[in-house]
């Protein structure tokens, strides 16, 4: 099998700084001292003076208090180590320090660009369409530009920083160029049927979750924030099924059952943004549920457009994150270990177990990213449906425990679904056939969810049933 060999990295950088002339360091000192300190009070003095005076609680001046605030970050980044060095004879960098520095250049640097550019934009809206400014800039709009450009420069900076440390780190190991996936614990004369059985679930899951999407589309009494978010969540669960069921059918029909090793680590990144992305939709649309019953008359003011399209970026952006996270520290490790994943995907827990490295950052990220993508997500459905569970009993009635059910069913039967596969997975007692439980909820949770959510919706929700029915009423009528 092929193996990449790695080499060794230094443990520090040498800087050289400005000048090497020692009889310029204490002006250069001096200067850049200086002009730190004026950057800092002149930025502060700018978040001040916009937090104090209510006539700049504008766009504007909050997009500028933001950039005030990234400057003093950005500057703080470089010229605290470079004053330093300047009255310093050793001008070295620890291989941690420069990492974590580059880091926060990378990132303050890209956030602000992306302010300056909200600014410009901000300008445009003001002088080219006036009339529509209020609308345009509004508080949420406001909040959503600042959040998406300070989130996305962190992600592509810790795209390049894990990526560097990944090329400079300490590794002697050798890096497996493939993996071989042992499939379902089923014996070879069944292969037929469950290959027959795992396709029709799956055409199932793709047909089903694009009617959803194609009734939602057409449909104008469905353009709501409960199904804008059923309509992303419809899209996800194809997503989160094509990653991990077509190469496993594959696998049923051929002897050829291994899988290169790019291929398995972007499966794992599919697999874990895609799951992380399923969890906060659900939560999103719980939340939806809690404002529906819990504040009816504000619903409309709560559940604007602009917060559901905010929620649903949030969504997409932290989950991508965490899998992007998980993935570099996956790629980072060595496998020396038998190639045999006993799983039919490329699961991340499996392969950490492959590994020769030291694995325990990946299982600190693991503890923290579960935590926060799936504890805390399944923390606030509770919270969002002890809610409404306590409105109702505030004033019991038949016909308003009916409404409801009536508008929380669907979703809580989702909820139970996804989180009660999890939970069987990785929270029960393990039993001796621990690797084939494993499996079956591994199944559970990325074939069978996905295939019965459409259902779920269709055949317990009044509105996706009058939808259905309208546009069938439409094709026949249109054949005739």
């Amino acid at each position: 099998m092929e193996t990449v060999n790695r080499t060794s990295s230094v443990s520090e950088f040498i800087l050289l700084g400005l000048s090497s002339r020692p009889e310029d360091q204490k002006p250069l000192f001096i200067l850049f001292l200086i002009i730190y300190l004026v950057t800092i009070t002149g930025n502060l003095l700018i978040i001040l003076v916009i937090r104090l005076d209510r006539r700049l609680q504008t766009p504007m001046y909050f997009f500028l208090s933001f950039l005030s605030f990234t400057d003093i970050c950005f500057t703080t980044t470089i010229v605290p180590k470079m004053l330093v060095n300047f009255l310093s004879e050793k001008k070295t960098i620890s291989y941690a320090g420069c990492l974590t520095q580059m880091y926060f250049l990378y990132a303050l640097g890209n956030s602000d660009s992306c302010l300056l550019a909200v600014m410009a934009f901000d300008r445009y809206v003001a002088i080219c369409d006036p009339f529509h400014y209020v609308t345009t800039m509004s508080h949420h709009h406001c909040v959503l530009l600042v959040t998406l450009s300070c989130s996305f420069p962190h992600f592509h900076s810790l795209l390049h920083t894990l990526l560097l440390n990944r090329c400079m780190r300490p590794d002697n190991q050798s890096t497996l160029s493939e993996f071989i996936l042992l499939g379902l614990p089923i014996k070879p004369e069944q292969q037929g049927v469950f290959f027959s059985l795992f396709l029709a679930m799956y055409l199932t899951t793709v047909l089903g979750n694009l009617l959803i999407i194609l009734l939602i589309r057409l449909d104008p009494h469905l353009h709501t924030p409960m199904y804008f978010f059923l309509s992303h969540l419809a899209f996800t669960d194809i997503s989160f099924s094509s990653v991990t069921v077509p190469k496993m059918l594959m696998d049923m029909q051929t002897r050829h059952i291994s899988i290169p090793y790019k291929s398995c680590i972007s499966q794992t990144y599919f697999f874990i943004f895609f799951a992380d992305l399923d969890s906060f939709l659900i939560t999103s649309m719980a939340y939806d549920r809690y404002v529906a019953i819990c504040h009816p008359l504000h619903y409309s003011t709560i559940m604007s457009q602009s917060l559901c399209v905010t929620l649903v970026v949030m969504s997409w952006a932290i989950a991508c994150a965490c899998a992007l996270l998980h993935t570099l520290l996956l790629a980072q490790l060595s496998f020396c270990a038998d190639p045999i994943v006993p799983h039919f995907f490329c699961d991340l827990g499996a392969l950490l177990k492959l590994s020769c490295s030291d694995t325990s950052l990946n299982q600190l990220v693991i503890f923290t990213a579960g935590l926060a993508a799936i504890m805390l997500p399944f923390l606030c459905i509770l919270i969002s449906y002890g809610r409404i569970g306590f409105t109702i009993l505030q004033v019991p009635s038949t016909k308003g425990i009916c409404k409801a059910l009536s508008t929380c069913g669907s979703h809580l039967s989702v909820v139970a679904l996804y989180y009660g596969a999890i939970i069987g997975l990785y929270f029960l007692p393990p039993s001796n056939n621990t690797n084939d439980n494993n499996i079956i909820a591994s199944v559970m949770y990325t074939v069978v969810t996905p295939m019965l959510n459409p259902f779920i919706y269709s055949l317990r929700n009044k509105d996706m049933k009058g939808a259905l029915r309208k546009l069938w009423n439409k094709k026949t009528h249109s054949g005739i």
